[in-house]
């Protein structure tokens, strides 16, 4: 069984495949570059992209990947095996109190009842830095609609029940931490945090 997310790494849509790249290139490069990080967290890493592209890149030198999703993780550890994963909940996550460097949450708060509780419990397990993504309305939901993507919905995925534009989530994140950087590419929207 693939996921939604194992799809959308996996596309051969070269536009698709290009944004993704793009997307990941900026959170990783742009947002974190040079910053001192050692143990890093991945929350809600599906199918350990994410992790494998810190890696890539020298950002770490231990990673954990936590998901909800048993399926995930076992796709995570097929495709981005070397990696340490474990099943975990976003609102009582298995860590003492600031004892991660660097807490990694992508295209997750869309997708919960309570994001910022979920927000406070990533807060809590950070000693410095907490990097985030959410999808960056109403641009998402166009380009899904334009692009033919849950047409039913006007381009908004079923499991989003959350939305934010730039400001509303600047607002949001601003209650609880300190922005350090906050980019788009489009059609999602990333923030660089300090604990």
């Amino acid at each position: 069984m693939q996921t939604s997310n194992l799809i959308k790494y996996r596309t051969k849509n070269p536009v698709q495949k290009k944004l993704i790249d793009r997307f990941q290139n900026r959170l990783v490069i742009m947002l974190v570059g040079k910053r001192e990080i050692s143990y890093v967290v991945d929350v809600g890493c599906g199918e350990g992209f994410g992790l494998y592209h810190l890696k890539a890149n020298g950002i770490g030198d231990r990673y954990l990947g936590i998901d909800a999703s048993s399926e995930a993780l076992r796709l995570a550890r097929q495709v981005n095996p070397g990696f340490k994963y474990r099943k975990g909940d976003i609102y009582k996550l298995p860590f003492k109190d600031k004892s991660v460097d660097l807490v990694v949450c992508c295209e997750v708060l869309e997708h919960l009842e309570d994001p910022e509780a979920a927000l406070s419990e990533l807060k809590r397990v950070s000693k410095k830095y907490i990097l985030l993504s959410v999808p960056l309305e109403p641009w998402f939901r166009l380009l899904n609609f334009a692009r033919g993507k849950y047409l039913k919905t006007w381009g908004n995925h079923p499991e989003h029940i959350n939305w934010w534009g730039k400001k509303s989530l600047a607002r949001m994140m601003s209650r609880h931490v300190k922005m350090l950087r906050h980019e788009v590419s489009l059609p999602w929207q990333m923030m660089l945090v300090q604990v």
